[in-house]
């Protein structure tokens, strides 16, 4: 007797509508190919217990319809990230403008101006307070989330900004002040955005740097068009080892 055939019997007995996917046990051992496999050595002719489980049943009801359209940018959205809360929404576009708009009403509470070319990074503080913005022009631009007012200009990436991240809260004294960029000049650089001071300039790439992130443990991470990630020491700014390995760009990091 197979699992499907003690399935059905196991319906039946139940009067089960529906039906639902049971796992099947004789002693300790599962009934995986016949009940005669998971007897083994014993007696067929004895009385066999079978004990039966119900397996968790996942369903996933697909998206058919969108649910809301935020309309106001006059050309292509380049970068989306939500705040910490999830109450706010940035979007970065190539209309050289950053908007910040509440969810809950599905409405625009600023339009950031201040690049001059496409914006291709955003990124929120960890409070929620500043968001921190890459452009083509190669400046990085921090923003006060609730004056909608720039807060800081930071200048001297030599191409554009690909990819920020700020350094996590735990990580540093609290207070937001730090984050890295990384840029297609093949630089990464960490900046005290409060005094406007970069603190280092992370060189070792020898192609564009397309992926950063900052770790909960003192180091920052970096992806490149040269296929390997490179990690930091963030505070004293020298280089702790080089992964290798791909055979194309690394394009996205996750820790």
């Amino acid at each position: 007797t197979t699992p499907k055939e003690l399935a059905r019997i196991l319906h039946r007995l139940l009067g089960a509508e529906e039906a639902v996917p049971y796992t099947f046990y004789v002693g300790e051992e599962e009934v995986t190919t016949t009940v005669g496999a998971a007897l083994g050595a014993q007696s067929a002719e004895a009385v066999v217990s079978v004990t039966y489980v119900p397996q968790a049943v996942f369903r996933v009801k697909s998206v058919s319809r969108c649910t809301s359209t935020l309309s106001g940018h006059t050309d292509a959205i380049l970068h989306v990230a939500f705040s910490p809360d999830g109450r706010h929404l940035a979007t970065g576009s190539g209309d050289a403008t950053v908007r910040l708009w509440d969810i809950h009403t599905e409405t625009p509470r600023y339009t950031l101006k201040g690049h001059r070319d496409w914006v291709l990074c955003t990124g929120w503080s960890p409070d929620g307070r500043y968001i921190a913005t890459g452009g083509k022009e190669g400046a990085l631009f921090v923003w006060d989330a609730a004056l909608g007012k720039a807060a800081a200009t930071l200048g001297g990436h030599r191409k554009w900004v690909n990819a920020l991240s700020w350094e996590p809260m735990h990580a540093g004294s609290g207070a937001c002040d730090r984050l890295a960029s990384a840029s297609k000049d093949g630089l990464v650089k960490v900046w005290h955005w409060r005094t406007g001071a970069c603190l280092h300039q992370l060189s070792g790439h020898t192609a564009s740097v397309t992926a950063v992130r900052w770790g909960g443990e003192g180091l920052i991470h970096s992806g490149s068009q040269d296929r390997t990630v490179k990690v930091w020491h963030a505070r004293e700014g020298f280089l702790v080892r080089t992964l290798e390995g791909h055979g194309h760009w690394v394009n996205a990091l996750a820790l």
